[in-house]
């Protein structure tokens, strides 16, 4: 019957204490660059896309409204790390793009992403960390997609 493995309830407990602590790790790891950890995600999240995204496509990314997203651009436009330009094809869309300083922060953000990752994984071997990945990617694999983002996004 579903709902009853106790085990499987524990695995999600346990990842969300762990998510949560890789968030509480990750806000101390920007406050030096004077942004919060929603803005570090919306920087990332911008830089990951292959052209620049217009607001609407960000917000969907994020999984947040629209209005959100011109809560977390508009603090990082003003700090020089993103720029709104309107969409030559549509002009009532912008589109987000990332500066060069906004360049040279989201380097930094991925240098820590990892350097971080390696602390909090670094409790288990080589071979321990291929099979966690390998047993976590069947479990989001096995989840619709509309109900998890893509790994390594971040998102969610």
């Amino acid at each position: 019957m579903a709902g009853t493995d106790p085990v499987a309830y524990e695995i999600a407990e346990t990842m969300r204490a762990l998510q949560w602590r890789l968030r509480r790790s990750a806000g101390a790891e920007v406050e030096d660059l004077g942004i919060t950890p929603a803005q570090a995600r919306a920087l990332r999240t911008v830089a990951r896309f292959a052209e620049p995204p217009s607001m609407g496509a960000l917000a969907e990314r994020l999984h947040i409204g629209p209005r959100s997203a011109t809560d977390l651009v508009d603090p990082l436009e003003q700090s020089g790390l993103l720029r709104r330009e309107q969409d030559p094809a549509n002009r009532r869309s912008y589109r987000v793009h990332v500066t060069p300083e906004g360049e040279r922060v989201h380097g930094q953000l991925r240098r820590r992403a990892h350097e971080s990752a390696v602390r909090a994984f670094g409790v288990l071997g080589e071979d321990e960390r291929a099979t966690l990945l390998a047993l976590l990617r069947r479990v989001v694999d096995a989840l619709p997609a509309a109900d998890c983002p893509a790994p390594g996004t971040g998102q969610r």
